[in-house]
């Protein structure tokens, strides 16, 4: 087998030094912007140049220094969102423009009320919405109940580079002149700061041995938003930082900019894995959001001004306290492409939810078996390998549903094709898994070894399917393979033939339950400029990898879903894992947090992570358990696990560099509370499968941050230590060694708490102190909710489908409770085409409990039943118990009840759970 040489492997030593990486000093752009925008940088807008059409308004904005004109758009979007577009008003060529992510959206007419002679208003939607246009110096407010929301360009900051035509070009048309007068202004306000054109990097841009040449010079934009009463701002994923979004100061922007950082580090702004330019801010009354669509390199500056009180001087002899609202103020800064910004103006989090899921759609329902657990090493050797791993979790009664293969099953790193010596009948070894009702998940990623000899490059390269270089020919890297080059997934022609790859007749050895892997995907080049793809290199359509960057992982994971679709003639719902993502890239699967490090403070950041991920549209995410980097002590490795078995997605990995570290390997004690996380997951699945669909249908996010359950809490607003899953169960994962007591937060003065271990309760709106052992999982249900579970965990999920329901209910401080329980076959898509889903209600109300149908279009037959029933803050015990059936019997049922606890158990029932029926406690 042909494997890459010690240069190639050692490129992920050699990512750990931060050196490779800019910071904000070395990005030229940047330094432009902030250089520029220190002097006087107005713009106004010609109002006398306004038209209004069917779907917008436009209207000139001029640069009162160049006198270079602007087309500015307004949009009216369905929901409440506005959208503004600014773009040169006549380019020498068209600038990119963010294709495939926006779905298809219904306008609404924006109309035009009476403004004063300098400014234009603009009414539309609902909840009393307007947009107030200033023209000098031009700045819009957005209008919400008589008080100003958000403001964009109170703070002057617009900037536009215009396109050029290089120096050995040039022309002198008047258009010309304006762009070549611009670029002057701009020569002079360089050399006062003492740097050059080339420090500045206007048609080139030096970092370490790497020289970018910009064909079509500076090009770069950028816009300023002042959020009015909101200091409290979350999003704009990835970066391994805390939840809510912190001040950032000259030289230290969120970066926006997607990047293979083996072992990355934490509590910092440099960009990861993946780019998501959407963010939130949150105030008490109020959510709002701004998604910036740009696929360029992008950069966010923050600044909060706190709320003050200060005294206002008057005539007289009396002054007035008069108190300032907290305003935050947010840059953003593109590379390239055009303005392009929505506004979501809530106002609740849910609103702004369901929102941004109207623009880049929501969550795909993930196949059952995905939510299951997921074990992975870099790399399983062999068959023999997968076998005995198999067989392990069997041994020691551990539950697991996939089997993950990375790089070394493939023939010298050729995706698609097996490794013949080590994997010499991979459909035996998928029959093994498939008979015990697990599935494989094999890795794909975007280069591909340059080898006449290996038909997919051989394929691709006779029809033209790799990114080109500058002078024409194919982009070539170094990466896994050695040589290689790279698919241009960008090009629609490139995804219908990779999805093609995927199919049984040409991925010899494949069979249904093999399920796909994309990984490198930013595109990782580990000889390029911080170890990805030139920026002009040259993609479909003629397009810069500048321009789309941040999307090439999401174009892959698209085409990857899209194959796994097409193989089952549309019938079977795909998995794909991508560590690349952008906005959208929740309608194709799941993501993860990248190469995390086996240390405590990994753990740690992983929550606010996840949970930035989640309130950005990818519910399906998750941090590899254990840390991928390193040997995790034994405590480590358990309460990862106990992590990992409550957040959306659930797999161990390693690197192959690391000691071996399956669940069993670390003594008995120590197996057995992983067993008991794993057991705990597989029990909860009910409820995690509701919530997926929720999330599908609703936008809900799966992990929640408090402040989206509790608005209106403050103290809930900047808590990262602990989430919701769901709103029924809190989670406070131990991320501290030799942790013997933690502080819990339980949100809510009117809410009631129970630990879901002890059923001991507690009055919300306080901080308790619960002490934790090695085996304690901090897991606390809500007060007034019911949480479906399974009584018995199997061997996977497919041995669990008929197995019995429980149902956890909790009651509030009213002795109600409620609850959903979502059902399919759990693969198909025949809960969409054909309707074919059970979705019931479960309330418990005046002590009599009631299973009904929530939907009443979907039919699914289940074998299942209601066999446990746990009813917690029940304050007296019963004399009786009886269920009540939809066919009038009436049956009494034996019931134990412990005053201490108030908890009311009743076992060895059989309740339909496709049927409606009540349970009376008397």
């Amino acid at each position: 087998m042909e494997t890459p040489g010690k240069e190639e492997i050692s490129v992920e030593d050699e990512a750990v030094d931060k050196t490779i990486f800019k910071d904000c000093s070395n990005i030229t752009f940047y330094r432009r912007q902030k250089q520029q925008l220190s002097k006087n940088n107005t713009y106004r807008a010609l109002l006398d140049t306004v038209t209004t059409g069917e779907d917008s308004t436009k209207f000139q904005i001029i640069n009162e220094v160049t006198k270079i004109p602007l087309l500015a758009e307004v949009y009216g979007v369905e929901r409440n969102i506005f959208r503004l577009k600014i773009n040169e008003k006549t380019p020498l060529k068209p600038r990119y423009e963010v294709p495939d992510v926006i779905n298809k959206l219904n306008t609404v007419r924006l109309i035009s009320c009476s403004g004063d002679t300098g400014s234009l208003i603009l009414a539309g939607g609902e909840r009393d919405l307007k947009c107030h246009i200033i023209a000098n110096p031009f700045k819009i407010e957005l209008i919400s109940e008589e008080e100003v929301v958000i403001s964009i360009n109170s703070l002057s900051q617009l900037y536009f580079e215009h396109l050029q035509i290089p120096h050995k070009h040039r022309a002198t048309t008047e258009k010309e002149e304006r762009v070549s007068a611009g670029a002057s202004q701009l020569k002079k306000r360089i050399k006062k700061g003492k740097e050059s054109q080339e420090d500045l990097g206007l048609w080139e841009e030096k970092f370490g041995n790497f020289v970018d040449i910009k064909a079509n010079g500076p090009t770069s934009i950028g816009l300023d938003f002042s959020l009015h009463g909101f200091e409290h701002l979350y999003g704009i994923p990835q970066h391994a930082e805390s939840h809510r979004l912190k001040n950032t100061k000259d030289g230290d922007a969120y970066r926006l900019y997607n990047l293979d950082i083996y072992g990355y580090q934490i509590y910092s702004k440099t960009g990861i894995y993946g780019s998501v330019p959407y963010l939130l801010a949150h105030k008490l009354g109020r959510t709002i959001g701004i998604f910036w669509l740009n696929a360029s390199e992008t950069l966010v500056e923050v600044n909060t001004e706190p709320a003050v009180e200060y005294t206002f001087t008057q005539m007289g002899p009396t002054a007035a306290k008069q108190k300032v609202r907290p305003r935050t103020d947010v840059c953003w800064m593109s590379e390239s492409g055009i303005i392009d910004v929505f506004l979501l103006t809530g106002p609740t989090p849910s609103d702004v939810f369901k929102q941004y899921s109207y623009l880049t759609g929501t969550q795909a329902m993930p196949p059952l078996f995905s939510l299951g657990y997921h074990q992975c090493r870099w790399n399983y050797e062999d068959e023999q390998d997968v076998k005995a791993v198999d067989a392990g979790f069997d041994e020691h009664d551990i539950p697991y549903d996939v089997m993950w293969l990375d790089i070394e099953h493939t023939e010298g790193k050729r995706y698609f094709i097996w490794d013949k010596k080590r994997f010499p009948n991979p459909k035996r070894m998928q029959e093994l898994l498939r008979n015990k009702k697990r599935k494989l998940v094999v890795i794909s990623d975007p280069h591909i070894k340059v080898d006449p000899d290996y038909s997919v490059y051989a394929k691709a390269k006779e029809q033209g399917f790799f990114v080109k270089n500058p002078e024409g020919g194919d982009f070539e890297g170094i990466c896994w393979p050695g040589l290689s080059s790279y698919l241009d997934f960008t090009n629609p022609k490139v995804r219908e033939w990779y999805s093609g790859l995927f199919a049984f007749s040409a991925y010899q050895e494949s069979t249904d339950i093999l399920f796909i892997w994309n990984d490198m995907n930013e595109p990782s080049v580990f000889k390029g400029p911080e170890l990805t793809m030139q920026k002009n290199a040259i993609h479909h359509g003629g397009w810069e990898h500048r321009e789309l960057h941040n999307t090439y992982g999401f174009y892959q994971q698209m085409a990857t879903a899209e194959g796994l679709t097409q193989r089952s003639e549309g019938k079977e719902r795909p998995f794909v894992l991508s560590r690349s993502f952008f906005s959208g890239s929740q309608k194709y699967g799941a993501v993860w947090t990248g190469d995390n490090m086996a240390e405590w403070s990994y753990l740690k950041i992983s929550l606010p992570m996840l949970l930035t991920l989640s309130i950005t549209g990818i519910s399906f995410c998750g941090a590899d358990v254990g840390g991928f980097i390193g040997n995790p002590e034994a405590e480590l490795l358990v309460r990862w696990y106990q992590a990992g078995a409550y957040q959306p997605f659930f797999r161990g990995h390693a690197t192959m560099n690391t000691k071996r570290r399956e669940p069993w390997l670390l003594g008995e004690e120590h197996t057995r509370f992983i067993r008991e996380a794993i057991r705990e997951r597989y029990t909860l699945l009910p409820y995690l499968y509701s919530l997926f669909y929720c999330a599908h249908v609703a936008s809900e996010p799966v992990m929640r941050p408090l402040w989206v359950e509790f608005p209106d809490e403050l103290e809930a607003f900047d808590v990262e230590d602990e989430y919701m899953l769901g709103n029924a169960l809190l989670v406070h994962p131990v991320t501290e060694p030799r942790t013997t007591m933690i502080d819990v937060f339980l949100p809510g003065p009117n809410e009631t708490w129970y630990d879901s271990k002890t059923f001991a309760h507690w009055k919300g709106g306080c901080t308790v102190k619960i002490p934790v052992a090695l085996e304690t999982i901090p897991v606390f249900q809500r007060g007034g909710s019911v949480v479906p579970v399974k009584t018995t965990a199997g061997k996977s999920t497919g041995w669990m489908a008929n197995s019995p329901f429980g149902l956890r209910v909790a009651l509030s401080t009213k002795g109600s409770a409620m609850g959903e329980l979502y059902l399919d076959d759990g693969h198909s898509f025949q809960y969409l085409h054909q309707k074919q889903f059970l979705h019931r209600k479960f309330s418990f109300c005046s002590s009599v409990l009631t299973n009904r149908c929530a939907d009443e279009k979907g039919h699914y037959p289940s074998k299942c039943v209601v066999e446990q029933i746990l009813v917690l803050g029940f304050r007296k015990k019963p004399t009786s118990v009886i269920t009540h059936s939809s066919d009038g019997k009436d049956q009494p049922v034996a019931f134990t009840y412990c005053a201490r606890t108030c908890a009311l158990s009743l076992e060895r029932l059989s309740l339909d759970v496709d049927a409606d029926w009540e349970v009376h406690v008397r």
